[in-house]
């Protein structure tokens, strides 16, 4: 196996993966010879990022579920099984977010959070380890977390809670699943350039004066820029392959520095 080609003759599910950090996990792992299978609730959007992989000569599967929703998610993984005859990789990056009071907030929005970030990583998690530990080649899995799995912001409680949830996650499935040969370990993005920074107002908060004044200006992200989708990615391809063999259990933050100045 080429450097160029450190996924090859693997196949890899990435859930989310109609934009963002998603897309570019699913593009970077295609890329490296990986099958993919690109799941989004989006359909048409899991149907574009494989019909862009495909057009480059790679191999990929478009899938629609509901990750909440544990029967949806076992239909996924079957039918990847189906299709490409087995599975190495998973990375459990589809999620929301709902700003909103902790108290007084609307509890179903502030509950579809959770089940999708945390409980939606578990299921994946849970049908793909299965699959993994059936298949007797071992495997990795990649969560994405936030900088918030460890940080707190006002407004933010549920996905601050959930995504501390999926970095805890990872230290537990890391123990458990190790045994069988299936590495586990979480990314934690800061600031990333994705459809996620734009509110409910239509903004860019990435763009906005107060954010270049906070972070970029006095340098409250040493590095002072947001990140991209594609160097999120980097870091995926690095955990999903033999490069990081002996690491598990751990979580790589990829902010530009965020969270040792936040």
């Amino acid at each position: 196996m080429t450097k160029e080609q450190r996924l090859a003759q693997t196949v890899a599910l990435v859930t989310g993966a109609g934009r963002g950090i998603g897309r570019a996990i699913a593009l970077r792992f295609a890329a490296e010879g990986a099958a993919v299978a690109a799941l989004d609730r989006d359909g048409e959007a899991a149907a574009a990022t494989a019909g862009e992989i495909s057009a480059g000569g790679g191999h990929a599967l478009a899938l629609q579920a509901d990750i909440a929703d544990q029967a949806q998610v076992q239909a996924a993984v079957s039918r990847v099984v189906e299709r490409f005859g087995r599975l190495d990789i998973l990375v459990n990056n589809a999620a929301v977010s709902a700003a909103g009071d902790f108290i007084d907030g609307p509890y179903d929005a502030w509950d579809r959070v959770v089940q999708i970030n945390l409980y939606g990583a578990i299921h994946c998690a849970r049908a793909a380890a299965r699959e993994m530990i059936r298949a007797g080649r071992g495997g990795r899995i990649v969560n994405i977390s936030s900088i918030h799995s460890t940080r707190a912001e006002p407004g933010a409680s549920s996905y601050d809670i959930a995504k501390g949830g999926v970095d805890q996650l990872t230290r537990a499935l890391a123990v458990e699943l190790a045994p069988h040969g299936i590495r586990v370990n979480s990314i934690a993005p800061g600031f990333i350039s994705t459809s996620m920074s734009i509110g409910p107002d239509g903004v860019n908060e990435l763009e906005t004066d107060w954010f270049r004044d906070i972070y970029v200006a006095r340098r409250k992200i040493p590095l002072a820029r947001p990140g991209q989708p594609e160097e999120v990615a980097a870091a995926a391809l690095f955990l999903a392959s033999e490069e990081s063999s002996y690491i598990t259990g751990a979580v790589l933050a990829v902010d530009g520095g965020l969270s040792v100045t936040f």
